[in-house]
């Protein structure tokens, strides 16, 4: 008798598991399919200006620079964003509003 009871009281155990794990179980959503990859059109001859044009006004205003490899770096960047370059090698960044307001994360003025 005891033998029986604890041969039911197993089977009841393991079939009450198996009914418990599956209503617990979450439905497995398909995975997203990556999108397809979008093709960026290239940029218009206006939208920036051309290489020569910021290479020579960012070699005029950093020529007097104590780091001029990063002078340079940095001038490149506000140059293409901006159009333009202050003319002088410091000062009269009130030529050029954008190049004045460009900010770094830390909310110093990011062009030399």
């Amino acid at each position: 008798m005891k033998l029986l009871f604890a041969t039911l009281l197993f089977m009841f155990l393991v079939l009450g598991s198996s009914f418990v794990r599956l209503s617990f179980a979450k439905p497995v959503a398909p995975h997203p399919r990556p999108a397809a990859p979008a093709t960026i059109p290239p940029p218009s001859p206006a939208a920036h200006p051309p290489p020569s044009f910021c290479d020579k006004k960012c070699g005029e205003r950093c020529k007097k620079a104590g780091v001029k490899d990063r002078c340079l770096k940095y001038c490149g960047i506000c140059c293409r964003d901006c159009k333009c370059v202050p003319s002088g090698t410091y000062g009269n960044k009130s030529e050029c509003r954008c190049y004045r307001d460009k900010l770094n994360s830390k909310g110093n003025p990011k062009c030399p």
